[in-house]
């Protein structure tokens, strides 16, 4: 079965650039991660390109050399898809593609391919097609090349640039229409969550493919999609969560990724609008990952850009039963192939207790491993922002008649 499902795979190549800002190690970390997002898309990677540059070539991304190269590889192998890990500009994508004969695309398409595949309601699937339309809009021209063979002159003007800029109306006004249809319903979502009172707001964040869903799974006793591959949720789902009496709404939210398309940032609004709003944030991390580090500051950088990144954050170390890549020291990281298992003890005399200020918490969420000390963590976290708001509630306070009168 399984090797029917590989054999329906696109063969695809991807490539990428070793630059002065990018190491080739680094470059290493990036295709391994686009090849992942190829095989959620349903592509096989067979060959990987990269080539050291100074910058990208404006014309063609890489150098003529390697473009013949890939186009002499693609035409032996019968590949079918080549994918750039950066985004090309709409000049570099049509230069390439008169070259390269298959289809040529970046890791924003990429990306927004997975998501349309991905988007179960209506509103998800109304916000990835606007943030296609936006990517579309400037790569118009490109699509029409059967047009190309037509010259300029008397009798010849016109046809192709009319249908060019026909098509870039029509785009437009789907742009318009979708952008009119995600206010109204970012206002109805609004309206849901001021209707949802002054409950305690917990939002779950971190990289794709963290464990979020999973944990979600598991606190909120929910039944939300799980899947071992990127973005397997991109609708936020709340939930109400009871701690020793203490209600309070749990969040899951679309993953961050690296490179996270502009498009996407703005078509989900609503959706992030769910982690600015939060009281609380759960920066959920993958320490089973090799890259985690970066993937934290990814989620950093993409909290700062969405002007979250100043409310209290737990950092919340997942998938600790399957760490089995790097030996701990109580200083440092010493990387080893190992398949010890740590102790909670072990962990927390690492220096990732101390990445989180000494608020953070190594869990499974998938074997519920440690699950206790977590939700005793959260529950003071959110108790103590409940207290803040509400100074004298008779779940915290079993007293709290004595402290109004007092007041009185």
């Amino acid at each position: 079965m399984l090797e029917k499902e590989v054999l329906n795979f696109e063969k695809t190549a991807i490539v990428g650039i070793v630059t002065q800002n990018q190491s080739e190690d680094k470059l290493t970390e990036y295709l391994d991660e686009l090849e992942f997002l190829t095989f959620t898309a349903g592509g096989q990677v067979v060959k990987r390109f990269w080539q050291k540059m100074d910058k990208p070539n404006p014309k063609t991304f890489l150098g003529t050399g390697k473009i013949d190269e890939i186009n002499l590889y693609v035409k032996e192998n019968e590949i079918s898809t080549v994918i750039f890990d950066d985004e090309l500009t709409p000049s570099q994508q049509k230069n390439v593609s008169r070259i390269i004969d298959c289809k040529i695309l970046d890791r924003t398409n990429l990306i927004l391919d997975i998501f349309a595949q991905r988007a179960e309601t209506s509103y998800a699937r109304t916000q990835v097609e606007l943030a296609q339309c936006i990517y579309l809009l400037p790569r118009l021209s490109g699509l029409w090349t059967h047009l190309e063979r037509q010259k300029g002159g008397i009798g010849m003007r016109g046809p192709g640039e009319t249908e060019i800029e026909t098509d870039r109306r029509i785009v437009r006004d789907r742009i318009s229409l979708l952008k009119d249809k995600i206010k109204t319903i970012d206002k109805q979502m609004g309206v849901q969550r001021s209707n949802r009172g002054a409950m305690v707001r917990v939002a779950l964040v971190g990289y794709t493919n963290v464990g979020k869903s999973t944990l979600m799974n598991a606190v909120g006793k929910s039944e939300v999609f799980v899947e071992n591959k990127l973005f397997a949720t991109l609708d936020t789902t709340v939930r109400k969560v009871v701690i020793k009496n203490l209600p309070f709404l749990l969040s899951d939210t679309v993953g961050f990724i690296r490179k996270l398309p502009t498009q996407l940032v703005d078509s989900f609004k609503s959706t992030l609008d769910e982690v600015r709003e939060a009281d609380l944030l759960l920066h959920i991390v993958d320490i089973s990952h090799p890259d985690f580090e970066d993937h934290i500051e990814a989620v950093n950088q993409i909290l700062q850009d969405i002007k979250a990144n100043d409310k209290p954050v737990i950092m919340v170390f997942n998938k600790i039963d399957s760490y089995q890549h790097l030996t701990i020291d109580e200083d440092d990281l010493i990387t080893e192939k190992t398949t010890r298992h740590y102790t909670l003890d072990e962990w927390k005399s690492t220096w990732m207790n101390r990445l989180g200020e000494q608020n953070a918490l190594f869990i499974s969420a998938t074997q519920k491993e440690n699950f206790e000390e977590f939700r005793e963590r959260v529950y003071e976290a959110v108790r103590q922002i409940h207290i803040t708001r509400f100074p004298y509630n008779k779940f915290l306070y079993p007293d709290y008649k004595d402290a109004i009168e007092k007041e009185e």
